[in-house]
Parts: structure tokens; C-alpha cells; sequence
């Protein structure tokens, strides 16, 4: 719709401002101020009022049409001030031509028109180019598709025609076309587009594509798990559609003053009117004094103020991972006195691992890791795969296991080089009846105290080693809760854990409320607790089991919903799961608000000290206004608060710039 506008009202002017020419070329006014002339011959005196006809028939009729809404809905507005503006100065000028002894302003109509038109192109080039999210999304998804046969040969066909369950190849190079399932092939993805982050994802069979992202150079077969409307790229495009369409409290203010303002004008318009017809006489100027009123008065910038800041802000969320769902939440976030984090996969990575090693004399730790890893090879248990994942990561060459077996309630065994090897807890020492060494006790002790799990390395009858476990926390939770206490916002942590290891990872991260051993339905309650001591309370969660506690917060942010965007209930969905986006969407909910109220101060200010210059309370000194130079004015004002909103695009979401952060990685700018 904003592309289509934009297009109407540049061609209308460029044909209106070539039509005003021959006006302007033969209006008196014009040649006796800047001292020229034109030739004159017979008929050149329809000149003005002929071409001023045209341009107010083509020029002025988008704005007669679109004041016509306004008026049906007894609501009048911006399109009403234009509309009521020029046709007062049309009525006028022609009348000046039945009656010759009236002046005439034929050239400030036309020029009026232009530059109402010239205003309107720039607004509507602005507010497209700040919509252009959806369009970029849209243009996200290929048109067809690589689908393989139950045969093995390929066609091609229409994305549209995919269905649940089609097998797709995805060469290196090409979008992925729908959401899926890797069955074969690895390959890096680049999924930027949708997340935000930049440094593409390894994908192998078992993992999640999503439709719109753009395979690196491996070739990917996909088995397909959704299409249409239940993508993840089209539940985006959703959220983004409904959050452009949806009000802040402050646009709903500045609607409102615009409304306000229709009724400032036309009384303004009367009393300029009425004044200055006593104090001279009915003629052109009383006329122009009216006619510039309502030009100076359109609450042009004003209606643009906000939504142009909106569209921006949505649109650079929306590359940066940030989707929103509700206007208000998102603008509330400045004001967030206490935000509160689900422990489990948000502070934490949701798995345990091994945060500790200690070994007896003559046993490094890279030898224990690659016995304990080797023994628990062939065990899912968590503990098993934790111990297996620390081996991977230390690039530990793990050897081979035999005879293994699971100790019920114990650990397990098996044979590593010709050795019997053990993995346990405490349960396995006492049925192996071995003593602990000092420096693993007092090891084992201190992990206790911090809420850890303790698993112990025997080798042919001998205890060499004990391994810390725990949920990990994540390295940007440090970063978050620093970054957070620099803005003045209260950190707590909500958590089904005993309080023994809430207390732990709270004292790890710094972080200021604990609330442990909260079960899922109780959730919501704690959110309550702190919102009852008159703070304003944002909740952190997963967007399934946090459900209640996020439709309870004041801002509700769902977290690590990449593939399930659709959460209904959180104001905000952070595709990736990543709790720095956290501080993100806080620092660019301050950064719009602010040009917000710029915006407002800009558009409504303009006003306050207009409305009386183009009444002409300056003529005593001989100033006034025409009411070409008022529209001028006016769409001054508009371009003014245009590029203020576009500064909002070098808002610095980069983390470095965030108090207490450190480098980790680059936000995507708006279009």
C-alpha cells in the first residue's frame, strides 16, 4: 500500500510542478517582485486559471479523496486541513476571475499543491522503506523446489505444492524451501536472515532447517515438517505484520492530538478571520491569512511521528532475532524495574557437564577424562554423555570399551586397554569398599556446598579421580546480569531446583532474587510477588512451561523459540537462545521511546509556534506568511521528523557497547 503511494504521489508531482510553471511564469506578483516579464497574446490571461484548474483537478484530488474517509467517520484529520486549505483557495481564485477586482492567487495554490504533494512522497518513501521487514522476509522463501521421487529422481515443483513428509534436496547455494528435518548430507546453514546471527550453523542429520535460510556448500537432503502458514519464516512474518499494525500508548496520544488539532485550526481559522476582517476589511488577505492557518496547522509531521519510529524499530528488531508481539510491552521495556530468568536453558545450558577434575598423584587430568569417557561410550545417561561431551571438547582420543555394565543405583564398568575401569557416585565406593583420598574428599566437600554432583574414577581397584557436575551456566549469563545491573534492573531467578543449587548458580552469577523449588504452575505467583512491591517485572522463560509467569509479567520475552515463534504467550520472542538479547531489547526500547518524544516535540512544537505566525500576529512588523511558504513549513517539519526517526537505524545494539559486556558478535541494521 505505502509502495503504491509512494509511486501516486510522485508521479502528481512531477506533472503538477510541471503544469504550476506557465502559473508561475504569468503570475503578476511573481514578475513585479523578481522584476521580469513574459510575452502576452490573446488569451494569455486563462493562463492562470486554466493550468491552476489541472493541477488542483490532478494534484489536489488524492488529498479531496482521502479526506473523504475522515469525514464519514466524523473524525477529521489531516487529509481534512489539506483538503478544506485548497479548495478555500481555489473557491477564492476563481471567484477572482468572475470578479476582476478581487486579487487572485492562483500561483500560491498551485505551488501549495506541489509542495503538499512533495511532502506526501517523502512520507510515504520513508514509512515504506521502514516497512520493508515483510517484503524482505517474503523475498526469503524460493518459488520452487528440488523434491525427490520415491523412485530417487528429482523434480522440480512450486514450494506451494510441498507437503508434509516430502523428501527435498538442498544444493549448496539454494534456499532451504520449507522447514524440516536433515536426513542426509551436512552442511553449514546460514540463518541470519531469520535469527540474527551471523556465523552460520552446522547442520547433520537429526537437525532442525528452517525455510527461508540458505544452504553453505554442502548438499542437504530434508525430510519436510512444515509448509505455508506453519513455517517458521511465515509465523515471523506474522508477528512482524502484527506488531507494525498494532498502537503504542504514545502513537494513540499522538492520534489523538491530531485529532485535536483539526478543531485547534479551524477555530484558529475563524478567529484569524473575523480578526482581521475588523481590522481591515473582507479581501485576498484575509483569505490568505485563512488558507495559511490550515495549510501551517496539518498535523502532517504529527501523524507521522510515531509510526515511522514504530516501522523502524520493528523492522530492526526483526533482523536482530527480536520479534514482538505487542507494541506497549515492547515500549514498556525501558521501564523494567526487574527482570526474571528461568534457570534451566536460559541461565544455564539445560545439561549437566563437567565443571571440575581433580586426580590423585601420577594421574593427570586428560587421563582420567579419557578412562571415564571411555567406560561411559556406550551409557545415555546424562552424566555419561556430559563426561563424553568434556572429552570431545579437549580433543581427548578416547580408546575402545568392553564387557560393559550398568550398575543399577551405582555406576558402570568396563574393560579399557586390559583394564577395569569404574564410573560412580558415592554408592559405587561403598560397594567397591574403597576410601577416598584427602584431597578428593575435601574436593567432593566443596562441590557439595555448591549444590554439584560428584562421580568418582576407579582403576583396577584403585579411586584416581572425581568429577564435578553440574548444569552449566552459560559464559553470556556472567555478561547479562552484569550488563543488567548497569541498567539499574533488578536481576532474579525463578527455578524447580532445590534451593541449595539455586543459591549456587545465584552466587555464581550475582544474581539479586532467588525463588527455588517453584513448581510450573506456581510460576506465575512469584512474577506477582514483585510486581505487588510496585515494580514494573519482565519474565525470561522457555514460552512452554513458563506460560503462565510470561502472560503474568508485564513483559513477557519467550527465549530460544527459533523454531516456534508462534508462542502466544510472550510480548516478545528472542529467536535465539541467547539471554543477551535480553539487554538488546531494553536498550532498544529506551532508543525508540526517545525519538519518540523527539518526534513529538518536533511535530507538535512546530504547531504551537506556527499556528500564530500564519495568523499573522507578526504583521505590525510586516511579516506573513503565504500559504505556499506555510505549506513549505509544514512539509519542513514532516522531513524533519522523517530523518530523526531514521536515526533510530544507528542505535548500537552491539554488545560492546552495553555496560558490563564484552564482544559477541554484530546486530544486523534495518534496511
Amino acid at each position: 500500500m505505502h509502495e503504491g503511494h509512494e509511486q501516486m504521489f510522485r508521479r502528481r508531482f512531477f506533472v503538477s510542478t510541471l503544469l504550476s510553471i506557465p502559473v508561475l511564469l504569468y503570475s503578476p506578483f511573481l514578475q513585479e517582485t523578481l522584476g521580469f516579464s513574459v510575452p502576452v497574446f490573446p488569451g494569455s490571461q486563462w493562463i492562470n486559471p486554466v493550468f491552476a484548474v489541472i493541477v488542483f483537478a490532478y494534484g489536489g484530488m488524492p488529498f479531496l479523496r482521502m479526506a473523504s474517509p475522515e469525514l464519514k467517520d466524523r473524525s477529521p484529520g489531516m487529509m481534512t486541513l489539506i483538503s478544506m486549505a485548497i479548495t478555500v483557495a481555489f473557491i477564492y481564485s476563481l471567484a477572482s476571475v468572475v470578479f476582476p477586482t478581487q486579487s487572485a492567487f492562483f500561483w500560491e495554490l498551485v505551488t501549495l499543491i506541489d509542495i503538499m504533494l512533495l511532502g506526501h512522497w517523502i512520507e510515504m518513501r520513508s514509512v515504506r522503506r521502514a516497512s520493508s521487514a515483510l517484503d524482505e522476509l517474503a523475498k526469503l522463501m524460493p518459488d520452487t523446489a528440488e523434491r525427490i521421487t520415491g523412485s530417487g529422481g528429482i523434480e522440480e515443483v512450486p514450494v506451494n505444492e510441498l507437503s508434509n513428509g516430502n523428501l527435498v534436496l538442498v544444493r549448496p547455494g539454494a534456499s532451504v524451501p520449507a522447514d524440516g528435518i536433515v536426513e542426509d548430507g551436512e552442511s553449514d546453514v546460514n540463518e541470519a536472515m531469520i535469527t540474527g546471527e551471523s556465523k552460520p550453523v552446522g547442520k547433520e542429520p537429526g537437525d532442525e532447517v528452517i525455510g527461508g535460510t540458505v544452504n553453505g556448500d554442502g548438499s542437504l537432503r530434508v525430510r519436510i515438517d512444515a509448509t505455508g502458514d506453519e513455517t517458521t519464516l511465515a509465523g515471523i512474518m506474522r508477528l512482524v505484520e502484527e506488531a507494525q499494525s498494532s498502537k503504542s500508548k504514545t502513537q494513540v496520544l499522538a492520534d489523538r492530538a491530531a485529532g485535536w488539532l483539526f478543531y485547534v485550526a479551524v477555530g484558529a481559522a475563524l478567529l484569524t478571520a473575523v480578526a482581521w476582517t475588523v481590522a481591515t476589511t473582507f479581501n485576498a488577505t484575509v483569505i490568505e491569512r485563512v488558507v495559511t492557518v490550515l495549510v501551517i496547522a496539518c498535523p502532517h509531521a504529527l501523524g507521522l511521528a510515531i509510526p515511522l519510529v514504530v516501522a523502524i524499530n520493528t523492522s530492526l528488531a526483526a533482523r536482530n532475532g527480536m520479534l514482538v508481539r505487542d507494541r506497549i510491552a515492547m515500549e514498556e521495556a525501558r521501564n523494567l524495574d526487574a527482570i526474571i530468568f528461568d534457570k534451566t536453558g536460559t541461565l544455564t545450558e539445560g545439561k549437566h557437564g563437567v565443571v571440575g577434575t581433580v586426580t590423585v598423584d601420577g594421574v593427570d587430568e586428560a587421563e582420567a577424562l579419557r578412562l571415564a569417557a571411555a567406560v561411559e561410550s556406550d551409557s545415555e545417561h546424562m552424566i555419561a554423555r556430559a563426561i563424553r561431551v568434556a572429552a570431545a571438547e579437549q580433543g581427548i582420543d578416547v580408546p575402545a570399551a568392553d564387557d560393559f555394565e550398568a550398575m543399577k543405583g551405582r555406576g558402570v564398568r568396563a574393560t579399557v586397554e586390559s583394564q577395569e575401569v569404574y564410573v560412580g557416585g558415592p554408592n559405587l565406593l561403598e560397594h567397591l569398599d574403597r576410601d577416598v583420598p584427602a584431597n578428593l574428599r575435601d574436593f567432593a566437600d566443596e562441590a557439595g556446598e555448591n549444590a554439584r554432583t560428584v562421580v568418582y574414577l576407579v582403576r583396577e581397584g584403585e579411586l584416581i579421580a572425581a568429577f564435578a557436575m553440574a548444569d552449566v551456566i552459560r559464559e553470556k549469563s556472567y555478561r547479562v546480569v552484569d550488563a543488567l545491573h548497569d541498567l539499574d534492573i533488578e536481576v532474579a531467578m525463578l527455578t524447580g531446583d532445590a534451593q541449595d543449587v539455586a543459591n549456587a548458580v545465584a552466587d555464581e552469577l550475582g544474581i539479586d532474587t532467588v525463588f527455588a523449588e517453584v513448581l510450573p504452575e506456581d510460576k506465575d505467583k512469584k512474577v506477582q510477588e514483585l510486581q505487588d512491591q510496585g515494580k514494573l517485572v519482565g519474565m525470561v522463560g522457555d514460552g512452554v512451561n513458563d506460560a503462565p509467569a510470561l502472560a503474568r509479567a508485564d513483559v513477557g520475552i519467550a527465549i530460544g523459540s527459533g523454531t516456534d515463534v508462534a508462542v502466544q504467550s510472550a510480548d516478545v520472542i528472542l529467536v535465539q537462545n541467547n539471554p543477551m538479547d535480553v539487554v538488546r531489547l531494553v536498550k532498544l526500547s529506551k532508543a525508540s521511546y526517545r525519538k519518540m518524544q523527539e518526534n513529538i516535540v518536533w511535530a507538535a512544537g512546530y504547531n504551537v509556534f506556527a499556528i500564530p505566525l500564519a495568523a499573522g500576529v507578526l504583521a505590525p512588523i510586516g511579516i506573513l506568511l503565504s500559504p505556499a511558504v506555510g505549506a513549505l513549513l509544514m512539509s519542513l517539519s514532516t522531513v524533519i521528523v522523517a530523518i530523526n526517526a531514521q536515526f533510530l537505524r544507528r542505535v548500537d545494539l552491539d554488545l560492546p557497547s552495553l555496560p558490563g559486556t564484552s564482544p559477541s558478535g554484530s546486530p544486523r541494521p534495518a534496511d
